[in-house]
C-alpha cells in the first residue's frame, strides 16, 4: 500500500467535498434557466402544460438549491482550515473574487428566490417571470465569479509578488485571464447539458411506464432539442479550450494524451486506450490512431506538442488519472451527440415517444452529464498539479500544517456525513422526479383578501373572522 501523506489526505478531502458540491450548482444553473423558459412559454402561448412542468421542476430546483448552498459552505471553510498557505499567499485575489460572488450573485438569487418559490399566487405573472429570470441570471453570475477565481489559478496574470504574497495590480487581467472565457462557456454549457439529460431521463422513465401525458412528452421533447443544439456546440468549445490549454498549460495536455516524447518527423497519435506509467515513463498497451492527435491539437499532419519528458519529473501531472478522466468526459460527450441525432431521426419518423430502445438509452444517459462534469473537473484540477497557482505556487506549499491523524479523521467524518445527508437528499430528488406531472389548479381570483394579493393577517383564513362569531361556530 502506498504511503499517504498529509498533503495527499488534504487533496483527497477537498476533491471529495468539491465533487459532491459541483453537482448541485450545475443542476441549479440548468434548472433555473429551464424554469425561466417554461414560464415564458406559458405566458406567451397560454398552454397549461408549461405551467404544469414549471411547478413540477420547481420542487426539484428548491431541494437542489438548498443542498448546493449547504455543500458550498464547507468549501469556503476548507481554504482556511486545510489550505492556509494558499489563503495567505493568494487570498488578496481569491478573497475579493469570492466576495464579489456573494455580493452580486448570491444576494440576487436570495432576493428573488422567495418570490420565485412562493409568489406564484402573490404577485403578477410579469413580476414572477422577472423573479425567475433574476434567479437564473444569479446562477450564471455566480458561475462567472467562481470560474474567474479558479481560472486565475490555472492561468494567473495581473499580479505581483510582494513579501511572499500575491498583490493584484490589474483586476481586468486577473478576471479575464487567458483561460477564463473558454472555461466559463465550457462549464455553463455542461450545466445545461447535464440538466437536459436529467429532464430527458425523467421523461423517458415515465414513458417507459406508460405515463404518456402531454407534460411527459413535452419535457422529453424539450430536453432532446437542447441536446441536439448544445452538445455539438460543447464539442467545438472543448476543442477551443484544448488549444488554449496547449498554449498555457502544455504539461496538462501531454498528460491528457499520455504523450511522453516526440520523434523527429512523426506526428502525434491519438491514443484511444493505454495505461500511462509514471515510474516507467511510458504508456503501456497503447492503442492509437497515427497523426490524429496532431490534427486535433495543432491542426496539421505532423505537428508536435510538448511531451511529458520535456518537463522535470517533479513538474509532471499524474497522467494515469488525467488520461482516463479526459477520455471519460469526451466519450460521454460523443454519446450525448449520438443520443441527440437519434432523437432527430425518431422525431422525423414520429416515434420519439414510442421507441423503447431510445427511451432506455435516454434513461441511462440521465446521470452522464454530471459524470462528465466531474471527469472534466478532475482533468482540470489534477492536470494543474503540482501547482496550486500554475507556475507560481506549488500545492505542497499551500497546505496547512496538520498531522495525518487529524486529516484522516476529518476525511472519514466528511465521508460518513456526506453520504448520509446528501444520500437522503439525492434520494428525495429522485422521488420527486418519479412523481407524475400534475395539472395545476386554475388561477385564483384577484382582489382584496384574495390569494393574488399579499394578505392582511385577518384575511388569511378561508372565511372572514369576526369577534361577533360565537366561539362554538369558529373553525379551528
Amino acid at each position: 500500500m502506498p504511503d499517504i501523506s498529509a498533503l495527499d489526505l488534504a487533496r483527497i478531502q477537498f476533491a471529495f467535498t468539491v465533487s459532491f458540491h459541483i453537482i448541485f450548482p450545475a443542476i441549479t444553473i440548468g434548472l433555473a434557466s429551464y424554469l425561466f423558459v417554461l414560464e415564458a412559454m406559458w405566458l406567451k402561448t397560454g398552454h397549461a402544460v408549461y405551467k404544469d412542468l414549471y411547478h413540477y421542476w420547481l420542487k426539484v430546483f428548491g431541494v437542489n438549491f438548498g443542498m448546493g448552498v449547504v455543500s458550498g459552505l464547507v468549501m469556503a471553510y476548507q481554504f482556511g482550515t486545510n489550505w492556509s498557505g494558499f489563503s495567505t499567499f493568494a487570498g488578496s485575489i481569491t478573497g475579493p473574487l469570492l466576495t464579489y460572488e456573494v455580493l452580486t450573485a448570491f444576494f440576487l438569487e436570495a432576493g428573488f428566490l422567495g418570490v420565485m418559490m412562493f409568489g406564484w399566487n402573490r404577485v403578477g405573472p410579469g413580476l414572477h417571470l422577472f423573479a425567475t429570470g433574476m434567479v437564473a441570471l444569479g446562477t450564471l453570475v455566480s458561475a462567472t465569479w467562481i470560474l474567474a477565481s479558479n481560472s486565475w489559478m490555472q492561468t494567473p496574470q495581473g499580479f505581483e509578488i510582494i513579501n511572499d504574497a500575491v498583490i493584484p495590480v490589474d483586476w481586468w487581467q486577473v478576471i479575464f485571464n487567458p483561460s477564463f472565457p473558454y472555461r466559463l462557456l465550457h462549464m455553463s454549457i455542461a450545466a445545461f447539458l447535464a440538466t437536459a439529460l436529467m429532464v430527458g431521463a425523467a421523461g423517458a422513465w415515465h414513458l417507459l411506464r406508460g405515463q404518456n401525458s402531454s407534460g411527459v412528452r413535452t419535457m422529453l421533447s424539450m430536453a432532446m432539442w437542447m441536446l441536439v443544439v448544445v452538445a455539438p456546440i460543447q464539442a467545438l468549445i472543448g476543442d477551443a479550450h484544448g488549444l488554449n490549454t496547449l498554449k498555457h498549460q502544455p504539461a496538462k495536455i501531454a498528460a491528457m494524451e499520455g504523450h511522453w516524447q516526440n520523434h523527429e518527423g512523426e506526428g502525434v497519435p491519438l491514443l484511444l486506450f493505454g495505461l500511462p506509467d509514471m515510474e516507467q515513463e511510458t504508456t503501456r498497451f497503447a492503442v492509437g490512431i497515427p497523426h490524429l492527435g496532431s490534427l486535433i491539437l495543432t491542426h496539421s499532419w505532423d505537428g508536435q506538442i510538448p511531451a511529458l519528458k520535456d518537463f522535470p519529473p517533479e513538474d509532471r501531472p499524474n497522467s494515469t488519472i488525467v488520461f482516463w478522466s479526459f477520455r471519460v468526459m469526451v466519450g460521454l460527450g460523443l454519446l450525448m451527440i449520438t443520443l441527440g441525432v437519434w432523437s432527430l431521426w425518431l422525431r422525423y419518423r414520429k416515434r420519439l415517444y414510442a421507441d423503447r430502445n431510445f427511451l432506455r438509452m435516454a434513461l441511462w444517459m440521465g446521470p452522464t452529464g454530471v459524470i462528465a462534469i466531474l471527469a472534466g473537473w478532475f482533468t482540470t484540477e489534477v492536470g494543474r498539479q503540482p501547482w496550486v497557482v500554475y507556475g507560481v505556487m506549488r500545492t505542497a506549499d499551500a497546505v496547512s500544517n496538520h498531522d495525518i491523524a487529524t486529516l484522516a479523521s476529518s476525511l472519514a467524518l466528511f465521508v460518513i456525513v456526506y453520504f448520509f445527508v446528501f444520500g437522503i437528499g439525492i434520494g428525495y430528488l429522485l422521488h420527486l422526479m418519479r412523481l407524475p406531472v400534475q395539472h395545476a389548479a386554475a388561477e385564483p381570483e384577484g382582489g382584496a383578501g384574495k390569494s393574488r394579493q399579499p394578505m392582511r393577517p385577518l384575511s388569511a383564513p378561508d372565511e372572514p373572522f369576526s369577534l361577533e362569531t360565537p366561539l362554538s361556530d369558529r373553525k379551528e
